[in-house]
């Protein structure tokens, strides 16, 4: 077997996937994917391509002209991607985005492995069970999409959802509840009262705008109420510690940055292009984090 350090050597007989976005310069995918690949002994090699927003169109017929076996998508091109597709998976489809495409015999499949992702990593940090638990989600974009709708689909009773436009939150929670009619969505206005009352409901917290990402930020919500009860999860990953998930770590809530999420939503698209179990802790290896 190949040792996961090995340099790549691509020859003719490579199998290549990739990842599209604009930018991509800063996407782990190549590394997490490549050792992966270099631990199973694979002749596959993971290319990153930076794709402007006007090129989508002829960047996606090339890759599929071009033998490729797949992609994964990243900004702005998960929901733009869609109708250059042939066919969506079901998760893809009620998400209304894609992060991973599948490519057998020219024909394009999209898939979204956000959602499966996210719960392996909760289960795998916090031995979650969804089916006992009341969710607080902080957000209503792509991300929080794919977060409650796979916890839906995971059995979860209740959710809460909290943004600040109150009417993308609102549009979310129909959207949902129209395909997981078994789960009740409700929404929250974004204000220190409203989420102090989510807060003292939830067992689940998950933020997952982008409040946190730059110097300066603070934390999205007051936490005030949080407690050891709590599993507060960030899904921003850089820093490895947001200033919501210093405050709830120094209150002993059970916390998780979005580092298991990147590697489990890797490991799922390694299995959907392969067909092989992916290597997961080769992979977290190679992100080089402890996550």
């Amino acid at each position: 077997m190949t040792r996961p350090d090995t340099p790549i050597s691509v020859t003719g007989a490579t199998t290549l996937v990739g990842i599209i976005g604009h930018p991509v310069s800063h996407s782990r995918s190549p590394q997490m994917h490549n050792a992966a690949f270099s631990e199973r002994g694979m002749n596959w090699a993971y290319v990153p391509f930076p794709v402007a927003p006007e090129r989508l169109e002829a960047a996606v017929r090339g890759l599929a002209a071009s033998g490729l076996r797949g992609f994964n998508v990243t900004i702005p091109h998960k929901e733009a991607v869609l109708p250059l597709l042939d066919q969506l998976s079901p998760e893809a489809e009620a998400i209304g985005a894609v992060n991973t495409v599948v490519i057998d015999d020219g024909r394009l499949t999209g898939h979204n492995t956000d959602g499966i992702g996210f719960v392996r990593a909760l289960h795998e940090a916090h031995r979650f069970r969804p089916r006992h638990s009341k969710v607080l989600i902080l957000g209503a974009g792509g991300s929080a999409r794919a977060v409650a709708d796979q916890l839906a689909r995971e059995g979860v009773p209740e959710m809460y959802l909290c943004a600040r436009r109150q009417e993308q939150a609102e549009a979310l929670a129909g959207h949902l509840a129209a395909r997981h009619p078994e789960c009740l969505f409700k929404t929250l206005p974004w204000s220190p009262l409203d989420h102090r009352c989510g807060i003292n409901w939830a067992e689940l917290i998950v933020n997952t705008t982008p409040m946190g990402m730059k110097e300066g930020d603070g934390s999205p919500i007051d936490t005030n109420g949080i407690s050891p009860g709590h599993i507060v999860v960030d899904l921003i990953y850089a820093p490895p510690v947001t200033p919501l998930l210093a405050r709830c770590e120094a209150l002993r809530a059970r916390c998780l940055n979005g580092f298991g999420m990147l590697l489990h939503q890797g490991a799922a698209a390694f299995t959907l292009w392969t067909g092989q179990p992916a290597p997961v802790d080769a992979m977290r290896r190679a992100l080089g984090e402890t996550i």
